[in-house]
């Protein structure tokens, strides 16, 4: 694979980003381009794009709070958001499904703990679909069972990665 850079986001991105969360989610879980544009311009620090050749082929992009509940579907569109919280909360890891399969997933995922690790956040959260679970123990985080969460009308594990205590 030639040469992956993985950056912050920022606000020329969001076509790009809003096509990648299109492809990969079904309209009841992918996220609006108002609520990206939202995250880029509300927390730069927790919007992680890969690019590939001048293209954005991945996003990873969170929130911050204090909460150790993260199924408020408010919280998505950053109400609620404390860029100081001891949680960081990816929203979304994805790649365009033209270059899945190459291990970009993976280099945004262990990009963003290395970054969150680097803002002091005592722990990483998330909610993803049962078969993505073993993607995310891989990388330390723990299934802490299904959630409450009803997002798209199915159920979602919650996992943690611990980075601090």
């Amino acid at each position: 694979m030639k040469a992956l850079t993985i950056r912050h986001a920022d606000m020329d991105d969001l076509p790009a980003c809003h096509t990648i969360e299109a492809n990969c989610f079904p309209p009841a879980e992918a996220a609006w381009a108002s609520s990206l544009r939202n995250r880029i311009e509300i927390y730069p620090e927790g919007f992680l794009v890969a690019e590939l050749e001048g293209r954005v082929v991945g996003q990873v992009n969170a929130g911050s709070t204090d909460k150790d509940d993260i199924t408020d579907e408010e919280f998505k569109q950053l109400i609620g958001h404390d860029p100081d919280g001891r949680n960081i909360v990816i929203f979304s890891l994805s790649v365009h499904p033209d270059f899945q399969k190459r291990g970009i997933a993976g280099k945004l995922l262990a990009n963003f703990i290395e970054h969150a690790r680097d803002m002091g956040k005592s722990a990483i959260k998330l909610l993803c679909k049962e078969p993505l679970t073993s993607f995310y123990t891989r990388f330390g985080f723990t299934d802490d069972g299904l959630s409450r969460s009803t997002h798209g009308g199915v159920p979602w594990h919650a996992m943690t990665l611990i980075l601090a205590d």
